[in-house]
């Protein structure tokens, strides 16, 4: 399958908030974080399963996460991970003096990525920093 284009949009989630209260570096934020929420008729449109791994992709970087029917409303068109590590691989670190970065209206592509894991935030984080493999 080739990679689909689709706009990126982050921002904070109610289970974000709970797993980061027992930690960043447990499974459970992974979970809730490691995700690309996508308009249904996207994923079907686009071939791409509920609960897959995918590969997303930028001009700021490349990431592997799993692929879930959005629990909130996006258009088609629009995808949605939750704000930290997974989705600071894909956006600008330019923050154009506000001291944030662009985290809304990210040009990014998605291609499904069954076979490559999902890393887990501390992973993530010496991989991108490091260099470190998996």
């Amino acid at each position: 399958m080739s990679s689909i284009p689709i706009n990126l949009l982050t921002g904070r989630t109610i289970e974000q908030g709970a797993t980061m209260e027992a930690g960043k570096e447990k499974h459970n934020y992974t979970v809730a974080c490691g995700i690309i929420e996508m308009n249904a008729d996207d994923l079907k449109r686009f071939g791409i399963m509920k609960n897959t791994n995918v590969r997303v992709s930028s001009d700021f970087g490349t990431v592997i996460v799993k692929a879930v029917e959005a629990r909130q409303m996006l258009n088609p068109g629009e995808a949605y991970i939750p704000m930290g590590p997974w989705a600071n691989c894909v956006v600008s670190t330019r923050t154009h003096g506000t001291g944030m970065p662009t985290l809304k209206g990210v040009p990014i592509t998605i291609k499904a990525a069954p076979f490559e894991p999902v890393l887990g935030s501390v992973q993530l984080i010496r991989s991108e920093v490091f260099g470190e493999k998996a």
